[in-house]
């Protein structure tokens, strides 16, 4: 049993209830409000569907919320602020005749439905719990049919999690505020993710480039032929003298074709997406941060109201490790190839999940109806979100279908003690990759016709020097590649993980790439030296493990608690009397305190950088630093400068006159006026960055020329 606060007076609260509204409508509980009404609209009048907007019980924020000394039992309570959706499930479920909690199908969904229950007076053993990996009249209906006890070990392993990152979090935080500076956190497994973006860092800066040259022998009509051997071994030229004599051996000799090899190959589908694979893919094709990726495909999932469709949930579950497709899906997929694209594209494939004890519950990311063909709903859809589906739906389409088949040729030409290389290919049927094109594969390369012992004609030689190349910095996609396969997290947690270590400061994106700061370099030197497990990829993937074997009931959650702890909390006494306060460096602006009259100081916030007085402690005074538009407000002809929300950090534009003049805008405004309206012209947010009317009733658009 997760914990023995479980059962109680569930049974008796329960019955009560019953009773009492015998006649009521079946309440159903789900997470978001979108998909509520998506639902509800499936199951009518005799149910009411309402949404718990994700968690109502969590531990608390002012304080650990774990007893260390009793077993590690979570304190939880309900969260601040969701009084009135707690109030406003108990008074459903008090009218109601049953109650079904049909929150998402993973750790986290079992979890909420257990807290959901404590609240409610339910026994989790009821049969109180119903699942579904896509939302569709008929798969909703079914799961109605068969409702189930809430599973304790799913609800364990997420407990686990939980209570966990609290200790992690909640007791290295303060160490870092007191040794580096306030605001900081380390979690469980964003530390271990920010030591990969470090060391890859320290890679880059310790790398010596080395001197390489490349030669090849071109032969007209776009055969080239790289120089692979020298006297049977590896052609390695390490610079231009050795270059110049190999050039000058070659003058003399003639090139012979040794031997032409063909063949044929084939290339087989990509499995349907992963939560990782489509946040890689997306990141790539798209330009997609996980962030979004995550957001858009929630939206995907929970139901879109589609033109003379109604509403629909467009995808299956978001968050899943497996490629595993149904039978159903598999039928239905073979049908559209066969009928649409054609019979011989349709080919019959399964894809197993490599740890196949878990998730097997789940399906691989797909289209909930193959049919709805992207084009056909592109009118009902944001742009990102025709993109992203668009990206599903080929992808599983395309995982139902036959190889690619091409033709191959390999040559080897040889003068004297050197050899040439060259290689060709040419697809004879394109198969998967009519719906799904990749950045390679569909490139030809051409050989011509030649035969084994035939002279060829040199028209030139080819050299270049070249240098061998630092690693690359991680991008978003490179990072969750590698999370993945070093087992760090779950594929539902790496958006979260990158958002908070951006956030945080702790790297930043350069073009794409992710790049650890100063900040990040002191707290992951702190980490390493004093907490080893926390940024050991190794530990941290056998963290992930004890936690999936918690979920398989092979091992009890407060158990693996206990014995990371033990060294854990040793590890918290040495670095509190041992790690030396990191002094940063202050960064004077051009500012004086109007309070006290010392300099004001650069300092990096949650949101970004501000102004602190030099004077702290004794002086607190902080300000925003003011950027300027260069644009005058319509109303008052003040400043219009960059602000940022209070709670949510969001850049708007306002007017520096606030709070005399309120005149505010989301985007940048251009200084220039709507020729429709004579509102203020704003600039677009995207890659096109478009000129707007900020009137929202206005619908005037120009291109962005800069």
């Amino acid at each position: 049993m997760a914990t023995a606060t479980r059962k109680s007076t569930a049974k008796k609260k329960t019955s009560k209830a019953k009773s009492s509204s015998a006649k009521g409508k079946t309440l159903l509980v789900v997470e978001s409000p979108s998909k509520a009404k998506v639902i509800g609209k499936y199951l009518g009048s005799k149910y009411k569907v309402i949404a718990s907007v994700g968690h109502v019980r969590d531990l608390p924020k002012s304080r650990l919320g774990v007893d260390v000394d009793n077993n590690f039992e979570p304190e939880y309570i309900n969260i601040r602020g969701k009084g009135d959706t707690i109030k406003e499930i108990k008074k459903e479920a008090a009218a109601a005749s049953k109650i079904l909690l049909a929150t998402d199908p993973d750790r986290e969904g079992e979890a909420i439905s257990w807290h959901l229950a404590h609240l409610l007076g339910i026994d989790p053993s009821d049969e109180c719990r119903i699942m579904f990996n896509e939302i569709n009249k008929d798969t909703v209906k079914e799961a109605i049919k068969t409702p189930r006890a809430i599973d304790d070990k799913l609800v364990d392993a997420q407990q686990a999690r939980r209570v966990l990152d609290r200790l992690v979090g909640y007791q290295i935080s303060p160490l870092l505020w007191k040794k580096v500076a306030r605001g900081l956190s380390a979690g469980r497994v964003q530390s271990a993710a920010l030591k990969i973006i470090c060391d890859r860092e320290n890679e880059i800066q310790n790398f010596i480039p080395e001197e390489y040259w490349y030669i090849a022998a071109d032969f007209g009509d776009e055969f080239i032929a790289e120089l692979s051997k020298i006297d049977g071994n590896k052609a390695e030229i390490k610079s231009e003298e050795e270059t110049k004599a190999i050039e000058a051996e070659l003058s003399h000799g003639s090139y012979v074709v040794k031997n032409v090899k063909e063949g044929k190959r084939q290339t087989k589908p990509y499995a349907p997406f992963t939560t990782s694979s489509l946040q890689q893919d997306a990141s790539i094709k798209l330009g997609f941060t996980t962030s979004r990726t995550m957001q858009i495909a929630q939206q995907l999932y929970e139901g879109i109201t589609l033109k003379g469709i109604g509403a629909r949930g467009l995808i299956t579950y978001l968050r899943t490790d497996s490629v595993r497709v149904s039978d159903q899906a598999r039928a239905a997929a073979s049908s559209y190839i066969k009928e649409k694209i054609g019979a011989e594209y349709a080919g019959n494939n399964f894809y197993a999940n490599k740890n196949k004890a878990m998730q097997d519950a789940h399906e691989a990311i797909r289209p909930s109806d193959v049919t709805l063909e992207p084009d056909r709903i592109k009118d009902s859809l944001t742009p990102e979100q025709f993109k992203l589906y668009d990206l599903i739906w080929r992808r599983f389409v395309a995982s139902q279908m036959t190889a690619a088949q091409y033709d191959t040729v390999s040559v080897n030409i040889e003068n004297g003690r050197y050899e040439f290389k060259a290689s060709g290919s040419r697809m004879t049927f394109d198969g998967w990759r009519k719906v799904y094109k990749t950045s390679s594969g569909d490139n030809e390369v051409k050989i011509p016709k030649i035969r084994e012992g035939e002279t060829l004609d040199l028209e030139k030689l080819i050299t270049e020097q070249k240098f061998t190349q630092p690693p690359a910095r991680y991008t978003e996609a490179s990072l969750v590649k590698e999370m993945e396969e070093k087992n760090i997290g779950r594929p539902s947690t790496y958006a979260a993980i990158i958002a908070v270590l951006v956030n945080r400061r702790y790297i930043k994106r350069v073009k794409k790439t992710l790049e650890p700061t100063k900040l990040g370099f002191d707290v992951t030197g702190i980490l390493q030296d004093y907490f080893t497990d926390i940024v050991d990829v190794d530990f941290t993937g056998e963290m992930e493990d004890n936690l999936d074997s918690i979920e398989l009931g092979d091992k009890e959650w407060k158990g693996v608690i206990a014995d990371f702890y033990k060294g854990f909390a040793e590890e918290l006494k040495i670095a509190d009397k041992e790690v030396e306060r990191i002094e940063r460096e202050v960064v004077l602006s051009d500012e004086l305190c109007e309070i006290c009259g010392k300099p004001m100081a650069i300092k990096d916030g949650r949101f970004g950088q501000f102004l602190a007085c030099t004077g702290y402690p004794d002086c607190k005074n902080t300000k925003p630093i003011v950027k300027s538009t260069g644009v005058a407000c319509p109303k008052c002809g003040k400043d219009i400068i960059e602000k940022r929300g209070r709670k949510t950090g969001k850049v708007f534009y306002g007017c520096s006159g606030y709070p005399v003049c309120d005149v505010s805008y989301w985007d940048k405004p251009t200084g220039r006026f709507c020729p429709d309206c004579g509102a203020m012209l704003v600039e677009g947010k995207g890659k096109t960055k478009p000129i707007k009317c900020s009137n929202p009733e206005c619908k005037y658009k120009e291109k962005n020329d800069d």
